[in-house]
């Protein structure tokens, strides 16, 4: 016999506690069903995004066959104007949002690094045969490009920053430390 079991007063004293930390729940078990419905979705993603990659190679190839070389625009101005208040929309959008700090500054910021590529080519490869192509080269070379550069750097190290914490903190909804 032990001797907790044979004596009395070993029954009756307080036993020490051993405090310990609650036990840590993955992502998984607070929210079941979460992650399986994010790997679905992901999966749905992914196919769409490579149907449409795939749709896109002979949409390319016709239309390299078939677009004439030359073609008169009868809507340049609001073409040109409403690309650069799509630009200016982006742009406001990411300094209000990094101004406030916000998580969601990434969005804005990748659209109008996009848009700046964009701008670049557009402007380069429109102005070719013109005397304008060295100023549209120029700026899309020295103003653009690396304009559009920095932002996407920038809007990578907040992902990874927001992402890396995200993993820290052991909780995907968790917002990132201040």
């Amino acid at each position: 016999m032990s001797q907790a079991t044979s004596s009395p007063a070993a029954a009756a004293a307080p036993r020490p506690r051993m405090e310990t930390a609650p036990p840590v729940r993955s992502a998984a078990a607070r929210h079941p069903g979460r992650d399986e419905q994010f790997e679905r979705r992901r999966r749905h993603t992914i196919k769409l995004l490579a149907a449409s990659a795939l749709g896109l190679i002979p949409w390319t190839v016709i239309l390299g066959l078939t677009l004439p070389s030359d073609y008169q625009v009868h809507s340049w101005r609001v073409t040109w104007v409403g690309f650069d208040l799509l630009l200016l929309t982006a742009f406001a959008a990411t300094a209000v949002l990094g101004f406030r700090r916000h998580r969601a500054v990434v969005i804005p910021a990748l659209a109008s690094a996009v848009l700046l590529v964009c701008d670049a080519w557009f402007d380069a490869s429109l102005a070719v045969g013109t005397p304008d192509v060295w100023a549209s080269a120029g700026l899309a070379v020295f103003v653009e490009l690396p304009t559009a550069a920095y932002i996407f750097r920038r809007a990578y190290k907040l992902l990874h920053l927001q992402w890396s914490s995200r993993q820290l903190t052991g909780c995907p909804d968790a917002d990132p430390p201040r």
